[in-house]
């Protein structure tokens, strides 16, 4: 399939087979950061190697603007040194025995000393590593490597930039901070910017699209928001972090109201979803989140939510500042509440409560 590229989109159409794994994805990315979302084995970081040129696809194109950087038809496959490239690993890869700015320099080593100069100078000062200039990594927090291997990526201003996981154990605020540095650059730059993670909330925070993989193929990809939050499969829900994944039947469909009714499998249990694809009678899952779930304990009254379901606590479980509970309401249901909310409601095994559900929460998945 032929990919139309303007400007400095990126355009990949690649097949991969090794051993059991099958990469087979078509694709294209203008400017900006681009989410590469998916689980580990997805095929994530073996995508960005063959964009690199550290893997070799069996068969395809990649296109940057006009330029062919690999095309097995016309049997071009252009070397990893000419692909005019960043690639930023997870482990960083800076060199010890090097301060922040010989480590900047090192990609630019090709320049003229004044063109050096002034090219490390801008970046420095982007980054704001001036201060920093003299150290060598092992001086230097995980924020300032990150950014000294963040400014060694971009100051030989490469037509597309790969970053593998490189923000993995910062917290979000040094995150958020690191990308607005590189979305500056960007604004100047414009190059396309393929970030691979594995992380929901480091695609809500930085990315302008996701693409969604899963075993080697693109599943869902767009918006993050209409991805993410409004999943179609049933493997993108559960990388999404969607907790309940429940099996059902179609049993009514409102046209009127935009809803239908699915009968929870094995269950009395029913719940109302927004309308889908799905016919009277079909098998259909319904994916909800943990978080979207309200426990009460006493049956609510004047909600717009409309689905309010009995049940009984069966286990309780403690994971940092949430509380997990499993609650049978006819069907199993995991649900999260903050610590002192579950102190304050007294909840336990064996109680009695009820569970909340808004209509929009309930995502209907193949």
């Amino acid at each position: 399939m032929a990919i139309e590229l303007i400007r400095s989109e990126l355009g990949v159409s690649v097949r991969l087979a090794r051993g059991s794994f099958y990469l087979d994805v078509d694709f294209s990315v203008p400017p900006g950061i681009t989410i590469l979302f998916g689980p580990s084995g997805a095929g994530k970081s073996t995508l960005l190697d063959c964009i690199a040129g550290l893997v070799a696809p069996d068969e395809g194109r990649i296109f940057i603007a006009n330029q062919a950087l690999v095309d097995s038809a016309a049997l071009i496959n252009i070397p990893v040194q000419s692909r005019h490239l960043g690639y930023l690993f997870q482990s960083l890869a800076l060199f010890p025995h090097l301060t922040a700015q010989q480590n900047i320099e090192y990609g630019i080593a090709h320049l003229s000393s004044s063109d050096r100069a002034a090219a490390v100078s801008e970046t420095l000062k982007l980054f704001r590593l001036e201060n920093l200039a003299s150290r060598k990594p092992a001086q230097l927090s995980g924020g300032e490597a990150q950014r000294v291997a963040l400014a060694r990526s971009l100051v030989t201003n490469p037509s597309a930039l790969l970053l593998d996981e490189p923000l993995s154990g910062l917290d979000a605020d040094l995150k958020n901070s690191i990308v607005a540095d590189l979305r500056a650059w960007n604004a100047v730059h414009e190059i396309p910017i393929l970030y691979v993670t594995h992380d929901r909330a480091e695609v809500d925070a930085l990315g302008e699209r996701v693409i969604t993989m899963d075993r080697g193929k693109i599943i869902q990809q767009g918006i993050p928001r209409e991805v993410l939050d409004a999943p179609r499969h049933q493997r993108l829900a559960q990388i999404a972090g969607y907790e309940n994944v429940l099996e059902g039947i179609v049993k009514e469909i409102r046209l009127d109201n935009g809803v239908m009714r699915v009968a929870l499998q094995g269950t009395t249990t029913s719940i109302e979803v927004p309308l889908s694809y799905a016919k009277m009678g079909d098998s259909v899952r319904v994916a909800i989140r943990a978080g979207d779930i309200l426990v009460a304990l006493a049956r609510p009254t004047g909600l717009s939510a409309r689905n309010i379901l009995h049940g009984a606590i069966e286990a309780l479980e403690q994971r940092s500042a949430t509380i997990v509970c499993r609650v049978n309401a006819g069907a199993m249901f995991e649900v999260h509440v903050t610590l002192g909310a579950a102190r304050d409601l007294n909840l336990q095994p064996g109680r009695e409560v009820w569970l909340v559900l808004k209509t929009y929460s309930c995502h209907v998945v193949a």
